[in-house]
């Protein structure tokens, strides 16, 4: 099909190695009704089905004349649904969204405190890499619409993301978006709050004002779709002046994580990024004290060799150590090894037990004082052991009758 105008709509990935994906070329005319070209390697068994979605979806925006070429690789349905749509309002300005069915699995929302070990960063426009990332079991899959995507294809991807909140798998993962910086991220939120996300990611964040104006803009999208459900916040450190705000920005408003993003970090300071990390361990401490104080998580940065696990272990043993409660993965195969890493050791359990046991003896007896041998344990320690244990039962490391189970020892 040949195409001899320059008011065009191109949306979407087509060439070498593009895979679960399809680009759309899109012209609107005004005469000789829809003209649709196919090419696409399953076209035998699914060509049918493709050429009705994209009437539908002209219909949905009472386009009767166009000149439309489908590039399939292998495209779901949403992700097509989501290229065609994207083209549409480029061209036209309207703002209708047509929208598939919402995947009854993806009707849930996520925890305050709940565990967030890990989280898989994805490129928003990328649609390969979503479609089986929840198989890997990460505790949250961070769907990407800053650096990942390049400037040119941010519009598109924002369909393409909010089409993966609605219909793609993922396993009970929290469904995290990190938007683009604010105020240019506040855009981002309208494709995201009316469509099931968990959580979202405010990067270069800087001060608590920022989050004020995501707040806000949250609050009158939930107002305006009905919304009841909490969406969380997850700023994320990049600048020696957001860790100078660490505080403010940790107890802000539906805040329950601080990410660092160490690359920016030293990037803002104008060093090099070792593995050590000497020249990061003001900025990661002050996160983590920050935290802690607020009573929220503190996430550590990613780890940027997908293929030394060795030196990942170590590093998640020194985060750990640091008071982090989980980090950044790019690449599926990290996953375990954070799990396994950040998890409590047999150590940790064992002595949370004795810790927890004697507070029940103590508690039993009447006794306000709580000893383990010669030791006094103050409440803030018994908290602590009790959630590490919470933890271990959670994470199948701990049975839940472990208190029976330790008196019979």
């Amino acid at each position: 099909m040949d195409f001899v105008t320059d008011k065009l709509a191109l949306i979407g990935n087509r060439g070498k190695g593009i895979r679960s994906d399809c680009h759309i070329t899109l012209e609107l005319t005004e005469k000789d009704g829809i003209q649709l070209e196919l090419i696409s390697k399953v076209e035998a068994m699914y060509g049918e089905a493709i050429r009705k979605l994209i009437h539908d979806i002209l219909a949905f925006y009472d386009i009767q004349h166009a000149r439309v070429l489908v590039e399939d690789s292998g495209a779901l349905s949403p992700v097509m649904a989501a290229r065609m749509e994207a083209a549409i309002r480029q061209l036209t300005g309207s703002e209708k969204e047509y929208l598939l069915p919402m995947l009854a699995e993806n009707l849930y929302g996520t925890a305050r405190d709940r565990n967030r070990f890990s989280r898989l960063y994805l490129p928003g426009n990328t649609p390969s890499l979503m479609i089986n990332a929840g198989i890997h079991k990460p505790d949250g899959i961070i769907l990407d619409l800053e650096d990942a995507v390049a400037p040119a294809k941010k519009y598109e991807a924002r369909f393409l993301v909010r089409n993966a909140l609605r219909n793609i798998d993922f396993y009970s993962a929290e469904r995290m978006v990190r938007i683009n910086q604010v105020p240019a991220g506040l855009a981002d939120l309208d494709f995201l709050v009316p469509h099931n996300v968990n959580l979202v990611l405010v990067p270069k964040c800087e001060s608590a004002d920022q989050l004020r104006q995501v707040n806000e803009k949250i609050n009158q999208l939930k107002s305006r779709n009905n919304v009841d459900r909490t969406i969380w916040l997850m700023p994320i450190i990049e600048s020696a002046l957001g860790v100078l705000k660490a505080l403010e920005i940790a107890q802000s408003e539906n805040v329950v994580a601080i990410a660092i993003g160490l690359e920016d970090y030293t990037a803002d300071l104008g060093t090099r990024r070792t593995q050590e990390g000497t020249e990061s361990f003001f900025a990661r401490s002050m996160v983590v004290n920050a935290c802690k104080a607020a009573g929220i998580q503190a996430i550590d940065s990613v780890f940027s060799d997908v293929a030394d696990m060795e030196a990942l272990k170590e590093t998640v043993i020194r985060s750990k150590a640091l008071g982090f409660d989980g980090m950044g993965c790019i690449h599926p195969r990290q996953i375990r090894v954070i799990h396994e890493n950040y998890a409590p050791d047999a150590a940790e359990i064992e002595k949370a037990m004795k810790i927890v046991n004697a507070f029940i003896q103590a508690s039993a007896k009447g006794l306000g004082v709580v000893s383990l041998g010669t030791k006094m344990i103050d409440p803030p320690v018994v908290k602590r052991a009790q959630k590490l244990i919470d933890l271990a039962v959670t994470m199948g490391k701990l049975s839940a009758d472990w208190h029976d189970e330790f008196l019979n020892l």
